[in-house]
């Protein structure tokens, strides 16, 4: 028990002095997560609201991929990723493999499904008479499609905070396609494993700290959304 005591201290002292090499993990973290995740949401939340509201053939197949990319495992994305952005890849010429943008792509590619999948969820778990009581009081498409998604929003930011959990607490596609480099590309959850592993325990524990700080955060942000948009 003194041990961890110990460690918490000294990850307190780390964090409150403004260690630099800890911030820099945070803001790789930070950085990478901010780009997935916004990637993911501008591309799954419209694929998402297609497959959960548009009915067409093969929908059910496009459903079950979907579901099944959720649970696809991270050091196979990791290892494609890096094939694709490795100088004998396809995408190598972007010069993307270990850097910032490069481990965005992979933990985009990782968030995307569990946005698609989520979303249409969400709005195929609506009452099914919303539809009709909309062209009752004569709702065009557009007011249709957004009135649709916003019943839904409650989903949507589940789905969203789903996504982000996985994202940030990543380390396989982090460690593969960012490489893990000091002050550039290593980020908390790469971090924390390297540190632990070399025994500075008080800086493992400082960058766990920030990572609870951080889902704790979104997880207030998310509540206010909730309690401000109503039932």
């Amino acid at each position: 028990m003194g041990f961890i005591l110990e460690g918490l201290a000294k990850a307190v002292n780390l964090l409150a002095s403004g260690d630099a090499e800890t911030f820099s993990a945070v803001w790789a973290t930070l950085l990478a997560t901010g780009q997935a995740m916004a990637a993911a949401l501008v591309l799954g939340l419209p694929l998402g609201f297609a497959l959960g509201y548009f009915p067409f053939p093969g929908k059910r197949l496009c459903r079950l991929g979907f579901d099944t990319l959720m649970a696809f495992p991270t050091v196979v994305i990791g290892l494609l990723v890096y094939a694709l952005l490795s100088r004998q890849g396809p995408l190598g010429g972007l010069n993307l493999l270990f850097t910032v943008p490069g481990m965005s792509l992979g933990l985009a590619v990782l968030a995307l499904p569990m946005v698609v999948s989520l979303t249409a969820s969400a709005v195929e778990q609506l009452d099914p008479r919303l539809r009709l009581a909309l062209l009752t009081l004569g709702a065009d498409t557009r007011q249709m499609l957004l009135s649709t998604l916003w019943e839904a929003r409650h989903g949507v930011l589940a789905g969203t905070l789903a996504a982000f959990g996985r994202v940030v607490s990543e380390v396989g596609i982090a460690m593969m396609v960012g490489g893990n480099i000091k002050w550039h590309t290593r980020t908390i959850t790469t971090a924390i494993a390297l540190e632990t592993g070399k025994g500075e325990f008080a800086m493992g524990l400082a960058l766990g700290l920030v990572l609870l700080a951080m889902a704790l955060t979104v997880n207030v942000v998310l509540a206010l959304l909730r309690r401000r948009t109503g039932p």
